[in-house]
């Protein structure tokens, strides 16, 4: 997979030894100029705009997040608390819509006080919690309630991020959906892409606009999810605002989308440093940074983050992690100055998702996470953790 993602920005004049490693490091500026375009995008289309928190929920800037977007989604109970405990804004009104592909019935009280949107998988799920619903209702709870749907249009690159791969188990398939299974449902959620430009999610809707054509006076909403890359320099955000003006006008429903990689789109670094070298075929490096614990989606997707200030010549050195995995490689890089004991490096665009997904396996230690302002120079620990990090989450 390649991600189409890695512009240094401002952490091309980052001195990577002004933190320690390994360390996550997220420029505050960056973070706002890149809501700063969610927000005219809103603002333009008259959608809501709402923050993917499953791609990045670094809590210590809701207020931020909250300042520019009208909410964020939630795939479940702790997600959802997190959204309205920290990104609930100056008056604790902003959006929290919560989608999973499973509830539990014991988390649903909790999960619908929290939320303004409660979105199923499946109708079935939903008739089953139906009668709960409605107590719910009956002592106060206000929610809308969603049912996700898969567009059975697949655009996805790689099938383990295609939520509309067949056999999916994401979504009600749209093939499949009669009225009766939008009784009591106030609108309708769809999310198929990934890292994808405009195009994708036009072919998108008009796979699944005839079948749903008959079911807009009825709905209240239509949400699209996320997987666009909104904010990247080339994205077609005039004609995403076209898009989605155009759909609120044709369908009479809100309309919102979900961007998280977008939120966070090249606003940080994972900063390692290189712990031992020998030769095996090819030189090899062993790094404090570990694929399968702190970027394991090279290894799920796969894919090759891009690294800071790589050279363009000179032999390739093979990266991996200080794990017993043997699988635990990043790449094969040619690290600038060539590959030393001791020198720093890092690797680009990295706040989402891998901030997310880290683990301790091996007992490998978690990255300090750092907040830096690239237009004040303001660097500050948000979080480092340590043995009991490890520890407490085993028993």
């Amino acid at each position: 997979m390649e991600t189409r993602a890695g512009d240094p920005g401002a952490f091309a004049h980052f001195d990577l030894t002004r933190v320690p490693s390994p360390a996550f490091v997220v420029d505050a500026a960056k973070i706002r100029a890149n809501l700063a375009v969610l927000r005219r995008i809103g603002d333009a289309s008259g959608a809501r705009v709402l923050a993917a928190l499953k791609a990045f929920s670094m809590w210590s800037l809701g207020d931020t997040v909250a300042e520019y977007l009208d909410g964020v989604c939630a795939s479940g109970l702790y997600e959802a608390r997190l959204g309205r405990e920290e990104y609930g804004g100056p008056n604790g009104d902003k959006e929290v819509a919560t989608y999973c592909a499973g509830y539990k019935e014991a988390d649903l009280p909790d999960i619908a006080r929290l939320s303004d949107h409660l979105i199923f998988n499946s109708p079935g799920q939903l008739a089953r919690f139906r009668p709960l619903l409605g107590r719910l209702r009956a002592q106060g709870e206000a929610f809308d309630i969603g049912l996700r749907i898969n567009p059975m249009h697949s655009e996805g690159e790689v099938a383990k991020y295609d939520p509309a791969a067949p056999c999916s188990r994401l979504g009600f398939p749209v093939t499949q959906l009669l009225p009766e299974h939008l009784e009591s449902v106030d609108g309708i959620h769809m999310h198929s892409l990934c890292e994808q430009d405009f195009p994708p999610l036009q072919r998108t809707w008009n796979a699944v606009q005839p079948t749903l054509r008959p079911f807009f006076g009825r709905l209240k909403w239509i949400n699209f999810g996320g997987g666009h890359h909104i904010t990247r320099a080339d994205y077609q955000t005039d004609d995403l605002i076209a898009f989605l003006k155009r759909v609120r006008a044709e369908t009479g429903c809100e309309v919102m989308i979900e961007p998280g990689e977008a939120v966070a789109l090249d606003a940080g670094i994972l900063v390692g440093e290189i712990l031992d070298l020998f030769d095996n075929g090819m030189p090899i490096g062993i790094a404090d940074i570990s694929a399968t614990c702190h970027m394991p989606d090279v290894i799920e997707a796969p894919y090759r983050p891009a690294m800071l200030g790589e050279a363009g010549e000179g032999p390739p050195t093979r990266l991996g992690g200080p794990s017993c995995l043997a699988g635990d490689v990043i790449g094969d890089y040619r690290l600038p100055g060539g590959a030393r004991i001791g020198q720093r490096f890092a690797f680009l665009d990295q706040a989402h998702y891998s901030m997310v997904k880290t683990n301790t396996f091996n007992g490998v230690p978690l990255p300090s996470i750092w907040l830096w302002d690239s237009e004040t120079d303001d660097l500050r620990e948000i979080r480092r953790f340590g043995y009991e990090d490890f520890k407490t989450r085993l028993s």
